[in-house]
């Protein structure tokens, strides 16, 4: 199933988040496409769907959590290739530049990684979501140069903007040792 826009509310309790799911299903006609614990005891819901149900799916997440509630977001035209890249299945034919964008959390990670796929020429390597990283996330992105350049700098200023950046870096040339472990 396509989805036009995803959404996600990520809580620091892992009971909040799991009713979270409840009242984000029941409010919306929506996709539950992931809802799971992330380290450190946090818990994801992401949702898929129309605009406005992942909109109103969300709104009920966020109020339902405010007190514990981490990061959010909606996006309302997610770029084709992020799905994939948080499930792990983008096929990459050829690896170039790398650019890395490390947050602290996983909202304002998948949101990063959307806003570099837009940006310019480039394809998502890896989407890591919190998962024995101590509650951080990190996108990698691959390109020319120029492209992965452009394309951190829109990743990152989302992220940093919700001032939720840990570091931004490209790699011009990276090892093929390199390459071969984050694949």
């Amino acid at each position: 199933m396509i989805h036009h826009a995803i959404g996600l509310v990520e809580f620091s309790s892992i009971a909040r988040g799991i009713e979270g799911a409840d009242i984000m299903a029941k409010t919306a006609d929506i996709s539950i496409l992931v809802a799971k614990t992330v380290c450190p005891g946090k818990y994801i819901v992401l949702v898929g769907g129309d605009v406005s149900a992942v909109q109103q799916s969300v709104r009920a997440g966020v109020e339902l959590g405010s007190e514990i509630m981490v990061d959010y977001f909606v996006i309302p035209n997610v770029h084709p290739s992020i799905l994939p890249a948080i499930s792990g299945a983008n096929l990459i034919d050829q690896v170039k530049a790398i650019g890395i964008i490390e947050t602290f959390s996983v909202a304002s990670s998948i949101e990063a990684a959307d806003a570099a796929v837009k940006e310019g020429e480039v394809e998502p390597l890896r989407l890591h979501l919190a998962f024995g990283i101590g509650g951080k996330s990190y996108s990698i992105v691959t390109g020319e140069v120029a492209a992965v350049n452009s394309a951190v700098e829109a990743g990152s200023s989302v992220a940093s903007a919700k001032g939720m950046l840990v570091k931004k870096v490209v790699i011009p040339r990276p090892a093929k040792q390199l390459i071969e472990s984050l694949l």
